[in-house]
C-alpha cells in the first residue's frame, strides 16, 4: 500500500472516529465548550447543526451497510428476470423492487443505467429512479422517527412518491419507450471488475470497503446540507422566505427549491425537513421530502452524464410539475 493511500485511509478512519465521538459526547461536551467562545447566532447554528447530524448519523450508516450488501449479493440480472412483459404490471413490480432496495439517490442512477442496459424497460427504470430513494424501509424508519408526532406527513410522503412514480413512468412509457435515452460511454464496452477480484479478498471485505466509501460519499453531502439548514433556520426567520412559509403554494415551491440545492441523502433528509416544520406548511414539507430524493443538484449532473439531455429535461420538468401539484393537494385536502 502506497504512502498517499495510507494517509488517506488514516484520515478517513480519524474522521470516522471523530463522528463517533460527536455522536456519543457531542451534545454534552462539544456544545458546552463552544458555548464560551462563540457569539449567540453561531452557537445556535452549531447546536442546530449538531442535533441534525447526530440524529441522522445512525440512518446514514445503516443505509450505507444495506446498500453495500445489495451491491455485493444482488445482481442486476437477478432483478431484470422478475420484470413482467406487461408494461403496467411492470410498474407494480418496479414499485415493489423500490420498496426492498435500500439505495439512496446518490447511487441509484448508475444502478438504473445498468438495469436498462440489461433489458429492464425504461419506464420501470424511472420507477426505481424515483421510488428507490424514498420507498425503502430505511427511509421509512428515518422519516417515522423524525415525524413521530405527525404521522400524516410520514404516510403522505410515500403515497405521493408512489403516485408520482406511476404518473411519470406512464408518461415516459408513451413518449420515450422506443427511444434510446442512454449516452454511450467507454465503460459500456468492458466489464466492471468484481469487488473481490484481488487475491485474498472476500465478499465481506467488499461490503466493508463499499460501506466506507458509501458512508463518506453520502455523508459529505449531508453535512453540507445540515450546515446550510442550520444557517437558514437562524437567518430565514426574518426573510421573505419566512413570510412565504405560511402559503402552501409559495412555500411548496421554496421547499422544493431548497431540496434541490441542499442535495441531501434521502436516508437523513427527514431530519432537516422536520427542522423546517414550524416555518412551512405540511404541503411544503412534503414537497421537500418527495422532490429532493428524486431531483437535486448533484444527481442532475449525474443524469446529464448518463442520459441524453432531451430525456433529462423532460424528466425534470415532469417530476417538478407532478410533485408540486400532488404536494399542494396533500397540504390542502389531506393533512
Amino acid at each position: 500500500m502506497s504512502i498517499p493511500t495510507r494517509i488517506k485511509d488514516l484520515f478517513i478512519f480519524s474522521l470516522f472516529l471523530l463522528m463517533m465521538y460527536l455522536f456519543f459526547f457531542g451534545d454534552i461536551y462539544v456544545a458546552e465548550k463552544m458555548n464560551y467562545v462563540l457569539p449567540d447566532n453561531i452557537k445556535t447554528m452549531f447546536i442546530l447543526f449538531l442535533g441534525i447530524l447526530l440524529e441522522a448519523l445512525p440512518f446514514l450508516l445503516l443505509g450505507a451497510i444495506a446498500s453495500s450488501i445489495i451491491n455485493v449479493y444482488v445482481s442486476e440480472e437477478m432483478i431484470a428476470r422478475i420484470i413482467p412483459k406487461n408494461p403496467f404490471l411492470a410498474i407494480g413490480v418496479g414499485i415493489v423492487a423500490a420498496v426492498i432496495t435500500p439505495v439512496c439517490e446518490c447511487a441509484i442512477i448508475p444502478v438504473v443505467r445498468r438495469l436498462i442496459q440489461k433489458g429492464v424497460p425504461l419506464h420501470v427504470g424511472v420507477v426505481l429512479l424515483m421510488g428507490a430513494p424514498i420507498l425503502n424501509f430505511i427511509v421509512f424508519g428515518s422519516t417515522l422517527y423524525a415525524f413521530q408526532t405527525n404521522l400524516s406527513i410520514v404516510y403522505a410522503r410515500f403515497i405521493i412518491c408512489i403516485l408520482a412514480s406511476i404518473i411519470v413512468s406512464i408518461f415516459i412509457y408513451f413518449h420515450f419507450s422506443k427511444q434510446k435515452v442512454l449516452k454511450t460511454q467507454k465503460e459500456d464496452l468492458m466489464s466492471a471488475p468484481a469487488v473481490n477480484m484481488n487475491k485474498g479478498d472476500s465478499k465481506w471485505k467488499g461490503i466493508l470497503h463499499h460501506t466506507c466509501h458509501e458512508f463518506f460519499a453520502i455523508g459529505k453531502y449531508f453535512i453540507i446540507g445540515a450546515c446550510f439548514a442550520s444557517i437558514a433556520q437562524v437567518y430565514l426567520k426574518n426573510s421573505i422566505f419566512a413570510e412565504a412559509g405560511d402559503s402552501t403554494l409559495q412555500g411548496t415551491a421554496i421547499m422544493m427549491g431548497l431540496a434541490y440545492v441542499l442535495s441531501l441523502c434521502s436516508e437523513a433528509d427527514a431530519f432537516v425537513a422536520a427542522s423546517f416544520s414550524k416555518m412551512f406548511t405540511p404541503g411544503a414539507i412534503i414537497g421537500f421530502l418527495v422532490y429532493g430524493p428524486i431531483l437535486d443538484f448533484k444527481n442532475t449532473l449525474v443524469m446529464l452524464g448518463t442520459f441524453k439531455w432531451r430525456f433529462v429535461l423532460s424528466f425534470i420538468a415532469l417530476v417538478t410539475i407532478v410533485v408540486y401539484i400532488l404536494s399542494v393537494l396533500a397540504g390542502v385536502f389531506i393533512i
